[in-house]
């Protein structure tokens, strides 16, 4: 009986596994990236964003341009950005999401500041209501490590505006 039970759990969660992330799917489409945004902007009360290709096609000339080191170095160009690099596991865009968003804990909306000594501006980036366009891209780099840029039209972080 026992034997059997084991059994049946290990099919069960295999079965989950094979649902949630089926064979082939790479977990860093666009409308991945979309919705890891979507529903942080949700839980703040801010509406959705949209692919836009123009800044999708910046990202992904940036990220291009990074695949030799992986530095992350941010871009300077036009749009707001988020970066991200990990090294050991095959992270996607849920992965890099959460990062930014696990800042949330350091930003203060009543004094509109990040806690002292911490750095909030990639989540306040994410939830910035004025921001409406994503685009971001994702490669593998020679060293093995995974970067990922998301950039957003309009940019936020203003000094002075509150995200929300």
């Amino acid at each position: 009986m026992a034997r059997y039970l084991k059994i049946s759990l290990a099919l069960v969660f295999f079965v989950s596994l094979s649902i949630m992330t089926p064979c082939g799917k790479s977990q860093n489409t666009p409308q991945d990236f979309l919705n890891a945004h979507n529903r942080a902007r949700q839980s703040v009360g801010v509406g959705p964003m949209v692919w836009d290709n123009t800044v999708a096609a910046y990202a992904q000339n940036y990220a291009n341009s990074r695949r030799g080191n992986c530095i992350m170095k941010h871009s300077g160009g036009p749009y707001g950005e988020n970066l991200f690099s990990g090294f050991g596991k095959e992270y996607t865009a849920s992965d890099a999401v959460a990062l930014w968003m696990s800042e949330k804990q350091w930003y203060n909306y009543a004094s509109n500041s990040c806690a002292s000594g911490k750095v909030c501006g990639h989540y306040t980036q994410v939830v910035w209501r004025n921001s409406n366009k994503l685009g971001c891209a994702r490669v593998k780099c020679n060293n093995g490590h995974i970067f990922i840029i998301c950039n957003y039209s309009p940019r936020g972080n203003y000094i002075g505006q509150r995200p929300y």
